[in-house]
């Protein structure tokens, strides 16, 4: 199995059994995660998380310029943007349960909490972006995890070229 970052008790059970065929209540895990990522399945040219946002947080400003994310939430509201740079946030959207969010690779994008109550959603990334079964408590977790190299896709994903790494604000 991959690496188990940050164990923590949640009520969810869902585990990623790498690039086998899986199945699993995709809302009921988002609605009990309570991690800021748990993935929960990484495939060999996609992967889904479960994230939990407290209020008040986001998701961080980030951008992936060779990777297309669908996110939805399940609980709770937040705000959306996105745009040509992170300090060129041209498209914002209020978001909650029942939303989608699609960002095409190279945009710069956030989601923030604007809720009292976390905010759940599950992300999609194409290609796989996290490290098979990786669970982060924190923001701050995930952070220090992928500024070690802890939180890197697995040999048997399928990766873009050399292009662009991802950028954080």
């Amino acid at each position: 199995m991959g690496h188990q970052s940050h164990r923590t008790e949640r009520t969810t059970m869902v585990t990623d059994n790498g690039p086998q065929p899986h199945a699993f209540d995709i809302e009921t895990e988002t609605r009990g995660n309570d991690t800021y990522r748990t993935v929960a399945w990484t495939g060999k040219y996609l992967q889904v998380t479960l994230m939990s946002i407290p209020p008040g947080e986001s998701i961080g400003l980030e951008t992936h310029p060779e990777t297309d994310q669908f996110l939805r939430l399940d609980s709770g509201r937040g705000r959306c943007v996105m745009g040509p740079a992170q300090d060129d946030l041209t498209f914002t959207q209020d978001v909650s349960d029942g939303w989608s969010i699609q960002v095409p690779a190279g945009t710069w994008h956030d989601v923030i909490n604007t809720g009292d109550e976390p905010m759940r959603l599950y992300a999609v990334y194409a290609p796989v972006h996290h490290a098979q079964g990786v669970v982060q408590q924190s923001a701050a977790d995930a952070e220090r995890d992928e500024e070690s190299g802890v939180d890197e896709p697995p040999s048997w994903s399928v990766q873009p070229g050399a292009g662009a790494s991802d950028g954080h604000a």
